[in-house]
């Protein structure tokens, strides 16, 4: 399929089968997608084909299903290797990869071989409906039990999971909050917990690694190295594989993270999470855990009055821009606040959007075509959009004018009881360069706000308080000398445009201050 495509599977078999208003997350495991969604447990598989069957093996008695593996072939040449059967007898639909040749559309019998090639008892007759190509829908569930051969039971219910070291891993079974499961190593349809061997399923009450004293919110896998538990109010690492010598550790006892998906990774491979005070950072390696708005955000979690039951959390990292986008927005109304995190300038940068435009998940489509790649935002009106610094105005339902101010608040005195003067400003505006991706500046106001202390100067500014002086700018480069003067201990410049179709840039500003007395 090509890049900025879109394909939508069998309608009649996805609609109605998820739960919108319920959790709902997703992962990618051996081309597949494994969709968790409380007692609704789905797969879209987009490696396999299906082949419809008129019966599983329907000359013998026990009805044995072709293992996970088999080697089905067809007139000694054309081969299928089996990923999935959905019945141990009866008709039955199996899915597998082609890997030679092709299956006829007519109805034939296919003889079963093992990994190794060796012959198998096992052969069926297909259908005379011609093999479905991917992509397909169906329940995820365990293998049908073989012979004497179980591969055990899923959870009733999953809200979260995730692929690691060739394993699905599952948790958020609101009968078992603490627990986790994971399959066998290289096979997602086996949960039986009871193999002696190093690929074993296995489940947090049933290994050394044990459960979890602590409600299990997110997973986070970090390539085959480890695994993240994100609990309620504590942080737990597993190293390693648990049935092969693996450990499961705390990591932190105090901070908990808010949801599945309240983190990301950035470019090298420091983690990000919203917790339980604040945003926070674990730098590769688990050095410490660090709260990145414990000064500059103190009361965030207060402020945002952020709850589970009515807010999601998303987080990504932009690979084209350089920072973390954090959404907060509320499910019911799609009503969001925003911040974007500066990597560069180690800064947090308040946003919103549309309420039509609130984020509900966001996804970093790494396409082939330049042209697509980019991070995508999942919207609360069902579409898919992304950032665009070519554009003046957001796009909901109706085009919105995008308001931005920045400022800055500095001392006019050279100390604690001394004032300054400020008597001349000069400011640059950006843009004005041909062939460049960024706008030119339209236009920009600019305020100024006194005070005794910077606090008072900023909350004046944050609160769009009357300004001592104020006025506008327009065009590009640098304008003219802005002669307006002001006089006090503390000084705060805003800058700001809130108008339809405009966009603005400030490269420069300086000014001239001189002293202005005692207090």
């Amino acid at each position: 399929m090509a890049a900025g495509t879109m394909k939508k599977l069998d309608a009649s078999a996805v609609e109605g089968e998820l739960d919108a208003s319920d959790q709902l997350n997703m992962f990618e495991a051996f081309q597949k997608v494994v969709i968790v969604n409380g007692a609704n447990l789905k797969v879209a598989d987009f490696m396999n084909v299906k082949i419809s069957t008129i019966d599983v093996r329907p000359d013998d008695e026990n009805n044995v299903a072709p293992m996970h593996g088999t080697i089905l072939t067809y007139d000694t040449t054309n081969q299928i290797l089996v990923d999935f059967c959905t019945a141990n007898n009866g008709p039955a639909d199996i899915y597998g990869y082609v890997i030679s040749g092709t299956i006829p559309d007519s109805a034939v019998v296919l003889a079963g071989t093992n990994a190794t090639g060796t012959p198998t008892a096992v052969s069926f007759t297909k259908t005379a409906v011609a093999p479905v190509a991917k992509p397909h829908w169906y329940t995820y569930t365990v293998y049908p039990t073989i012979g004497a051969k179980s591969y055990g039971t899923m959870p009733a219910k999953a809200y979260i999971g995730c692929l690691y070291r060739g394993r699905v891993v599952l948790s958020g079974n609101p009968n078992a909050p603490f627990q986790w499961y994971m399959s066998r190593q290289g096979n997602i349809w086996d949960f039986a917990y009871v193999a002696n061997d190093a690929q074993t399923p296995v489940a947090g009450g049933n290994s050394d690694a044990g459960e979890l004293g602590d409600i299990v919110r997110a997973l986070i896998p970090y390539r085959d190295d480890y695994l993240i538990f994100g609990c309620a109010t504590s942080m737990w690492v597993m190293r390693g594989d648990p049935a092969a010598g693996g450990s499961l550790d705390e990591l932190d006892l105090t901070v908990g993270m808010f949801g599945a998906n309240s983190w990301c990774f950035d470019g090298e491979g420091n983690l990000y999470f919203f917790g339980t005070n604040g945003i926070y950072r674990i730098p590769m390696g688990f050095k410490t855990v660090e709260n990145l708005t414990q000064f500059s955000l103190p009361k965030i979690i207060k402020d945002e009055a952020i709850d589970a039951s009515t807010h999601r959390i998303t987080m990504a990292y932009d690979r084209i821009r350089m920072g973390l986008v954090i959404c907060i927005t509320t499910l019911a109304s799609g009503k969001n606040s925003n911040y974007w995190f500066d990597l560069r300038a180690q800064g947090f940068f308040p946003e919103s959007y549309p309420e039509e435009c609130g984020p509900y998940s966001l996804f970093h489509y790494a396409a082939n075509d330049e042209d697509y790649r980019d991070l995508l935002v999942g919207c609360r009106d069902g579409y898919i959009r992304k950032f665009d610094e070519a554009a003046k105005d957001d796009v909901g339902v109706t085009n919105k004018a995008i308001s931005s101010y920045f400022g800055t608040v500095q001392p006019l005195g050279d100390g604690e009881d001394r004032k300054g003067k400020l008597t001349s400003l000069t400011v640059t505006t950006g843009g004005g360069a041909s062939g460049t991706t960024f706008g030119n500046t339209d236009g920009v106001s600019y305020e100024y706000h006194v005070g005794d202390d910077a606090e008072t100067v900023l909350e004046d500014m944050i609160d769009s308080a009357t300004a001592r002086e104020s006025g506008t700018l327009s065009g590009t480069g640098r304008k003219s000398r802005i002669r307006k003067r002001a006089r006090g201990h503390f000084l705060g410049l805003k800058f700001y445009n809130s108008s339809d179709t405009e966009t603005f840039a400030i490269e420069k500003i300086s000014g001239e201050i001189k002293p202005a007395g005692k207090n």
